[in-house]
């Protein structure tokens, strides 16, 4: 699972999915549908944030065992990320209804209204996702073209990479977004950015396509080292991860914060 902090939760098309008047309604009165997804993050921002600084009784022991939970430690769980996408559809609504005053519009605004606080009563239910050593979503790896050494067979073509960082504990964050390089005769070096503080070492997914990638290395790269490519990307590894599970799940009150 992604952290809070990676990105926004929810996509367009998680609304669509959600409405499929959606892209018709925007196209014809001229709404930016990721605007609203970016206002209904910052308006969930000011609300888990005013969540966790409120402590309970049931998790005060927590505070003895690991730091107090921020906004950069919550984790995307499935509940949260209802809650974001029913929000931004309840924004986008507001500003349907306010451009025409038509009450189709008014009806779905009030619709997604109340879906936001039904998906907020299940976080309630299940908590939030906390992570005690949060790894953050890596940034797209440099690709470098190096030559190849002894014995290695990669063919000419255009390769992708992507990279994720993990922690001490062996817990991965969310892995980037791929990069490509084209190689002639020649191999190809990934290369990770500064690390987090959290991060320990990093893993390098590559493949022959951005949908296509799999692990490679067999343990995580060590910081400030970089990951040479042997020669045809094998294909045996697993697809890379959406991030880590939460360590544990921080009780929240009943009453929404907004709304």
């Amino acid at each position: 699972m992604a952290l809070f902090t990676d990105g926004l939760l929810s996509t367009v098309d998680d609304l669509a999915a959600q409405d499929s008047q959606l892209l018709n309604v925007a196209q014809a009165e001229g709404i930016d549908v990721t605007q609203k997804l970016t206002l209904a993050q910052n308006e969930l921002s000011l609300d888990l944030t005013s969540l966790l600084a409120t402590n309970s009784y049931f998790d005060r022991w927590l505070w003895v065992m690991a730091p107090r939970p921020n906004l950069n430690t919550v984790v995307v769980t499935p509940p949260l990320k209802l809650w974001h996408t029913y929000r931004g559809l309840e924004l986008f609504y507001i500003d349907a209804y306010n451009s025409q005053l038509n009450d189709r519009y008014s009806g779905k605004r009030d619709q997604f209204h109340e879906m936001s606080k039904e998906a907020y009563e299940k976080l309630r239910e299940m908590g939030l996702g906390i992570a005690l050593s949060p790894v953050p979503e890596a940034p797209p790896p440099q690709l470098v073209l190096a030559q190849p050494a002894s014995g290695n067979n990669l063919p000419n073509g255009t390769y992708f990479a992507a990279i994720s960082w993990v922690n001490a504990a062996g817990q991965e964050g969310a892995a980037s977004e791929p990069a490509a390089v084209a190689t002639i005769y020649s191999s190809f070096l990934v290369e990770a950015g500064s690390p987090p503080a959290t991060a320990t070492g990093w893993n390098a997914y590559t493949g022959t396509s951005p949908n296509g990638l799999t692990l490679q290395n067999a343990s995580p790269v060590p910081l400030g080292e970089s990951w040479a490519q042997p020669g045809t990307p094998s294909t045996s590894g697993r697809a890379p991860g959406s991030g880590q599970a939460p360590s544990y799940y921080r009780p929240i009150p009943r009453v929404i914060q907004r709304g």
